[in-house]
């Protein structure tokens, strides 16, 4: 696994110039440590420290209207890389990309993301936007 777990600074600039004003999906998947990786040693799993993220972000999160739209147990990969597996699989919809960076700006939101870093082995984070639904792909 590559050890993904925070946006490099090229990316980061990318997705800030794309239009902020416009609603956003963003396609998680993670993989967690079996043991989290603290810098002061704490001894949880890395589903608890994960768990800690999530209450800690989730009011933030939902105060700028983020909602989990979809949330998947993924199973197996049909397609891709063998060594690539995750534990977890959601997309998280916010009503504009600006809402996504006052989130990751927030300052209490800036201490629950080392629950988050602690956990996280390896992730896929990626923007997507709303197109029409139908019959076709």
């Amino acid at each position: 696994m590559s050890n993904h777990v925070d946006p490099q600074r090229e990316q980061f600039e990318q997705f800030k110039a794309l239009p902020r004003d416009v609603p956003v999906m963003m396609l998680n998947l993670i993989a967690l440590h079996a043991q989290a990786r603290y810098d002061d040693g704490r001894q949880v799993t890395g589903a608890e420290a994960y768990a800690s993220y999530g209450r800690e972000s989730g009011p933030i999160f939902r105060r700028v209207g983020g909602e989990i739209i979809w949330r998947g147990d993924p199973e197996v990969t049909l397609i891709g890389p063998s060594d690539e597996r995750w534990d977890l699989a959601f997309i998280a919809r916010y009503p504009t990309a600006g809402a996504f960076l006052e989130m990751v700006t927030d300052p209490a939101y800036r201490v629950a993301v080392k629950h988050r870093q602690a956990a996280v082995k390896d992730s896929r984070l990626v923007r997507m936007a709303d197109l029409p639904a139908g019959d076709g792909f």
